[in-house]
């Protein structure tokens, strides 16, 4: 599936620009993987993918304990969306296949 590999995204945050590293993996419509980022890596949940559309959850805790919420487009080498954190609101993110 086009999801399918490695990606570097860059997200906005109340805290200035952030860079992870993502891995995913779809299969019959449940979307797995890891998201690296400060240092950390952590599996994803709650993971979908619908053609080009994902969601997934990841739970982190730094700088602080909080469940980010992403949703997205694949379009080709490129993924982008919104990140929910928690009550500060949702920022976009960005990212290329690595």
């Amino acid at each position: 599936m086009a999801v399918d590999g490695n990606w570097n995204l860059t997200m906005t945050t109340p805290m200035g620009e952030q860079q992870a590293t993502l891995s995913l993996k779809a299969a019959g419509g449940t979307l797995t993987g890891t998201l690296g980022a400060q240092g950390n890596t952590t599996e994803i949940f709650d993971g979908t993918a619908s053609g080009d559309n994902v969601s997934w959850k990841a739970s982190i805790d730094k700088p602080m304990p909080l469940t980010l919420e992403f949703t997205g487009t694949v379009s080709g080498d490129s993924i982008s969306g919104e990140m929910g954190i928690g009550p500060m609101g949702s920022f976009p993110f960005t990212g290329a296949r690595a």
